[in-house]
């Protein structure tokens, strides 16, 4: 049975080969972009199987209709990828207030956004499944990315608790966390960009060098690869809840867990020291 999607941030990069792909296999697609015109040559191309939308996904109002829009033209939604995204690099300090609140608009509320418009449908149906686009920045830290990292973790634990409250309704959730892909860099902001230091910061400036000169040292991943991967993931029975797509990260990532796990050892006497003198029996502190 062919399968109805709703896909943001579909006019470039991951979000636009997904689109690709289920419409080649004979899928339907709602897919939405800030510019409607980036998706004429899929218009072109799919006819009616295509529902194009016009989105800026930190319009709470516009997703709502949007998703009511692809509900009504389809008569049921069973993707939902929330694609819609980009990363504002910058050191901490010096983040404006607006290059923060505009990173979390889009990455957070954005997302959740589109998963409190689609889920009263996909309960309704008893079926449906969530992708979360995050990112392997949603696992670990690097300097420069503070406020992309800040808004990719909470979409891990967002879609963590939501797989859970989910479930019993017959819907299933995927985080899926991207390495590096050759797609466009759109809205993200190159790592030599200007920062918003009153004078030149050799410390800062050193560390956006560092970062530029590891851009493009990992081999990137094919976007045409990974939406096949995504094909698989919806069409599994039993799909997991988190998914690495790409190569190059996983012994890092194996440090960095275990290096927090060796860190709550080494200093697990002072969590109980912490905790004060522990009664059995009164079952609380004494301390």
């Amino acid at each position: 049975m062919s399968k109805i999607w709703f896909v943001t941030g579909s006019s470039r990069g991951l979000g636009r080969s997904f689109v690709e792909a289920a419409l080649s296999r004979g899928d339907r697609v709602a897919a939405s972009a800030r510019n409607i015109l980036s998706l004429d040559g899929l218009v072109t191309a799919y006819g009616d199987a295509l529902l194009p939308l016009e989105l800026d996904v930190t319009d709470r109002v516009a997703v709502f209709e949007s998703v009511k829009r692809a509900k009504k033209r389809f008569g049921r939604l069973d993707v939902i990828v929330n694609n819609a995204g980009y990363a504002q690099i910058g050191a901490i300090e010096e983040l404006t207030e607006q290059q923060l609140r505009d990173q979390f608009e889009t990455n957070v509320f954005g997302a959740v956004w589109v998963i409190q418009a689609a889920l009263p449908y996909l309960r309704e149906q008893g079926a449906g499944h969530i992708i979360q686009m995050s990112s392997i920045a949603g696992l670990i830290a690097m300097p420069l990315g503070g406020a992309y990292h800040a808004s990719k973790w909470p979409l891990e634990a967002l879609n963590d608790s939501l797989a859970q409250e989910v479930a019993d309704f017959g819907i299933k959730v995927t985080v899926v966390e991207p390495t590096g892909f050759a797609t466009r860099s759109g809205k993200n902001p190159h790592p030599l960009a200007n920062g918003h230091m009153a004078k030149a910061n050799p410390v800062y400036d050193g560390l956006r060098q560092r970062l530029a000169g590891l851009a493009g040292k990992q081999p990137p991943g094919d976007p045409a690869a990974a939406a096949q991967a995504l094909l698989k993931i919806v069409d599994s029975d039993n799909p997991p809840l988190r998914v690495l797509f790409g190569q190059g990260f996983y012994p890092m990532l194996q440090q960095v867990y275990a290096d927090r796990l060796k860190t709550w050892a080494d200093w697990r006497d002072l969590s109980l020291e912490a905790h004060g003198k522990f009664d059995p029996k009164a079952g609380a502190s004494s301390a």
